[in-house]
């Protein structure tokens, strides 16, 4: 293990992060909102933590590997939670203690969008904007950006990308060079942020609740500038531009960049998991859509379906957002978006959950284990598209899945053993490991109730989720730190 190395590339990013308080700095200096103080100190304190750990290890030059690449990613994202942190310390408004602080950052950069904080409404739009801007760098990841900027400073990327980039397959690139890659990913996401942005200005949302809003819709985060979210302003128009960003966010980014680079749609409807992602949305419409209307829950036929719509979308993709109090949906609707969650989206997109090529390759091993069942010496070769899926991606999955279940599983043992309930514990569970972020029970508004053991199993479920379990899970391994 090259500690040198790791702690040369951990100054360098932390550093680079501390540059991301100006703008909130400067929207505090602009409005007069009492939050200047907190974020120049925040900046100060970031930026000479990063120079302290840069400076002693400046003219270490080795090249990085992969286990210094985990190391890297795991590091920065639990040193970004806590750093992140420092400005919502210091901050009077919101006055919240280090644990609240700490849960509120590591839910903005895992993109998860769980919130302790009561009366948003009432933020200054310095912390309100802070936040957004946590969950547009978590989004792609700031460990992405870094890959395409660290060469510059005589560090490669390579083992950074395929220890961060999310999905059962690591190993693609859109380009020959991983740093072209991973500006190719960034123009994308910022070329998306930028359009969302102007539909919603343009659909009636103000300069600044379009510009937050388009982060957390792309990053596919959830956090919202109101206590109401995107139900905050009543418009069909607005919850359109969402539901369209929400949905493209979802899909795998490397399909935009053929689609553009091609310039055409074929690449979308040619690939199975977005075809899969598609009709797993659609049914789960289909299938609120007609509760609602069956039971009559919803006197307006077309309310009832565009809430199921924006609602499926938004849990569905694992954003989070809200335009009505669907915990309070009668019979199992509840429990059903939130079990759309575990899905998630596309690999390879700003969305959380299993992912849906995971979904698709374990139906697709069930189906092959039944045809062995009935044809025991036939050879059953499982394709997505027309590509065959080496075993070993198969086995993988299934090793995802299994590991999965049973972290799951204990974290909820754990949860529950701080006295919440089972609805809570295992919706808060379910949201913050799949990066979803509204629950139901105790969490179905906020995350301000629970007691602080709870916020902090909560905080390692989120990290998990967004670093695809074994990323963080290999540093507990014995194997990982043997020579």
């Amino acid at each position: 293990m090259q500690f040198a190395v790791i702690q040369r590339i951990l100054g360098i990013l932390l550093a680079l992060f501390s540059l991301t308080l100006f703008p909130p700095l400067i929207i505090s200096i602009y409005t007069n909102d009492a939050t200047s103080i907190p974020f120049i100190s925040a900046f100060a304190l970031i930026l000479s933590i990063g120079l302290i750990l840069w400076f002693p290890v400046r003219n270490v030059k080795n090249e990085l590997r992969l286990r210094d690449g985990f190391v890297v990613v795991v590091l920065f994202w639990v040193g970004l939670g806590l750093t992140g942190s420092v400005p919502l310390i210091l901050s009077s408004t919101p006055e919240l203690t280090i644990t609240d602080a700490v849960f509120e950052s590591i839910s903005g950069l895992t993109t998860t969008g769980a919130t302790i904080i009561v009366g948003i409404d009432s933020l200054p739009k310095s912390i309100l904007f802070y936040r957004q801007e946590l969950q547009w760098l978590g989004g792609m990841g700031i460990i992405v950006l870094a890959v395409a900027i660290l060469p510059m400073l005589g560090i490669g990327g390579m083992q950074l990308y395929r220890a961060e980039t999310p999905g059962p397959v690591k190993d693609n690139k859109l380009t020959p060079r991983i740093t072209e890659t991973a500006k190719a990913l960034w123009y994308i996401y910022l070329s998306m942020t930028i359009f969302c942005a102007l539909a919603y200005w343009m659909a009636g949302m103000t300069p600044f609740d379009a510009i937050t809003h388009s982060f957390s819709t792309v990053s596919i985060g959830g956090f919202s500038t109101h206590d109401a979210s995107i139900g905050h302003f009543e418009s069909g128009l607005i919850e359109a531009v969402a539901i369209f960003f929400m949905f493209i966010a979802g899909i795998n980014f490397s399909l935009h960049f053929m689609s553009w680079r091609q310039t055409s749609l074929k690449a979308y409807w040619s690939d199975a998991e977005l075809r899969t992602y598609l009709g797993i949305l659609l049914m789960i419409c289909f299938i609120c859509a007609s509760y609602h209307i069956f039971t009559g829950e919803y006197e307006s036929f077309e309310k009832a379906i565009k809430d199921s719509i924006f609602q499926t979308v938004s849990i569905a993709t694992t954003t989070g957002y809200t335009t009505t109090d669907y915990q309070g949906w009668a019979g199992f609707m509840p429990l059903l978006l939130l079990f759309s969650s575990f899905f998630g989206a596309c690999a390879g997109s700003t969305g959380g959950g299993i992912k849906i090529i995971r979904i698709l390759l374990l139906f697709k091993q069930g189906i092959r284990e039944i045809k062995r069942l009935i044809h025991p010496s036939a050879i059953f070769i499982i394709k997505v598209g027309n590509k065959a899926i080496p075993e070993r991606v198969i086995e993988a999955v299934w090793g995802f899945f299994a590991t999965y279940i049973v972290l799951f599983t204990l974290l909820l043992f754990a949860l529950m053993a701080t006295n919440l309930d089972q609805v809570t514990a295992f919706s808060a569970l379910a949201a913050c490991m799949n990066n979803l972020g509204p629950g139901l029970g105790e969490v179905s508004q906020n995350y301000s109730s629970i007691n602080d053991t709870a916020k902090w199993i909560l905080c390692f479920a989120m990290l998990l989720g967004r670093l695809e379990i074994f990323t963080l899970l290999v540093l507990f391994t014995p194997t990982f730190w043997r020579r």
